[in-house]
Parts: structure tokens; sequence; C-alpha cells
């Protein structure tokens, strides 16, 4: 009897240790998932911090990321469509009369306007190749000889070979004509010349004129062609030299391609298709 009891006092203490060591060990699992639960809050609240630290505030964040996409799409597309011209000679002093046959070398920047170098008693036409298409244009010297001679000129010089339509607005103008930039749209040969501005209402669909800076009254090298009753019914301030008499389709399609904003830019007219003029050759007549 007495050995069972002994026995059984033994069997109780060690079930109790068993179970003290048990609930020790529950403990300590507790203790360290406190610990770590209180390391995941801490470093929660840190990075929290700087989280809202960084952010600011919520619409202005949303906004900027937004128009950082929105910025992103834009440029893509129009660094996709965007056709650089290979840049040509420079002419540093006086501007000679480039070859009638069109062997001169390209050029692109002069120190001066050039001197009269078409005959006002003879006709021009210019075959503008595009890789859309060829535009026919009847140049009209009586009109506007210092126009057209500056056209025929910077043509014959190859300056508008490669040179984007950089402009595109459907039922008013598809525009063209910088060579050197430095932004598309802005550039010019390197000097100005006055305009020849027409009479009111001489404006057509398919007529051909010089662009300009706002409120300037010179141009350069931009020429644009009307292509809608907006452009048809443009204030007379942009000189007014000639006329597309063939391939008005061409530039039907050129006016159909879709645009985008460039960058730096608030009007939706930047093509987002390369389209481009390859050369302008004149005939004399």
């Amino acid at each position: 009897m007495a050995t069972d009891k002994r026995e059984r006092q033994r069997a109780n203490r060690a079930l109790k240790q068993e179970q003290e060591e048990k609930s020790d060990k529950k403990e300590q699992v507790r203790q360290r998932g406190f610990t770590i639960a209180l390391a995941v809050i801490g470093v929660a609240a840190v990075l929290g911090l700087l989280w809202f630290a960084t952010r600011g505030d919520d619409s202005s964040t949303d906004t900027a990321d937004a128009d950082a996409d929105a910025s992103t799409t834009s440029t893509t597309a129009f660094e996709a469509a965007v056709v650089v011209p290979a840049p040509g000679g420079t002419i540093e002093g006086t501007t000679e009369c480039p070859a009638a046959d069109g062997s001169s070398e390209r050029i692109t920047q002069f120190a001066e306007a050039p001197p009269m170098c078409i005959d006002a008693s003879k006709s021009y036409t210019a075959l503008m190749s595009t890789n859309m298409g060829d535009i026919t244009i009847e140049l009209d010297a009586v009109k506007a000889p210092n126009t057209v001679n500056n056209f025929v000129t910077l043509a014959r010089y190859h300056y508008y070979d490669g040179t984007p339509f950089h402009r595109i607005v459907s039922d008013f103008v598809i525009q063209g004509g910088d060579a050197v930039g430095p932004r598309l749209g802005v550039g010019n040969p390197g000097y100005l010349i006055d305009e020849e501005a027409p009479e009111e209402g001489e404006y057509e669909i398919g007529s051909l004129a010089m662009a300009k800076g706002q409120g300037d009254t010179s141009t350069g090298s931009q020429f644009f062609i009307i292509t809608g009753e907006n452009g048809a019914s443009l204030p007379a301030q942009y000189s007014l030299f000639g006329k597309v008499s063939e391939g008005l389709d061409v530039v039907e399609a050129i006016e159909a391609i879709p645009t985008i904003v460039a960058p730096g830019s608030n009007e939706p007219s930047f093509p987002t298709e390369e389209i481009y003029v390859e050369s302008v050759t004149i005939t004399e007549s």
C-alpha cells in the first residue's frame, strides 16, 4: 500500500510539473506574439508617417499621378510621331539664288533673306511630295511675288525636304515647313520677310498661305493649306500665295489623321502618325 501511495504521489508531481511546463511555454509564445505584434505595429506606424509626409493632400497627389500617366502616354505618342528632319547646311553671308534645276545642296539656316530669284512674269508650280501622296500647288507670283520667291528659294535649297506637318486642325488647316525648331512650330530659316496680305474673302479651301507668330507682320518658312470653312474665314492677315490644283484628296487624308496634345501645347493638333514632306519640286514656265 505504501509503495502504491508513493507511486501515485510521484505520478501526480510529474503531471503537475508537466502542466506547469506547458503553461510556461504558452506564456512564452504569447509574449513573443505580443512582441512581434508591437514590432509590426511600430513599423507600420513609421511607414505610415513616412507615407503621409511624402504624399501630402489626397486630391493633389491623385491628380498628379493621373496627370503623370496622361503625360507619359501623350509624350510617348508624341515621340513616336515626331519626324526630325536631317540638318542641312548654313549660308553665313549673303544668300545667293539656288540652282533652278534643284542641284543645290540642302540649306536650312540663312543669315539673310534671299534676293529676288524668280521672274514674276512667269508661272511657278510646286509639286509637294509627301509620304501620303503628291500635292500640286499653283503659286501666285503676281499677287505675292516676295512670298513666292521665298518659298521657291527655300524649296530649291531643299529646305522643306523631310519636314513634318506638325499641326493638323480639322476643318481649318494643315501646317508644316519648320526644318529647324528648336521646338516644332516655332522655327524659321534665320530670317523673316514682310507679309503680303490678301484682300478679305480671298481664302478658299486649298489655299496656300504663310504662317506667322501671333501679332507678327512677317513670315519665315512655315506654311499652311486651308482645309475647311474655318480656315477660309480667317482674317486677311496671312500671305496668300498659291492654291492646290491637284491632290486635294491627299490634303484631306492628312487632315483626317488623329491628333494629340503635344507637350508644351494646349491644342490637340499634333498628328499621331508620321506625316512629312519628302520634297518640293518647282516648275517654271
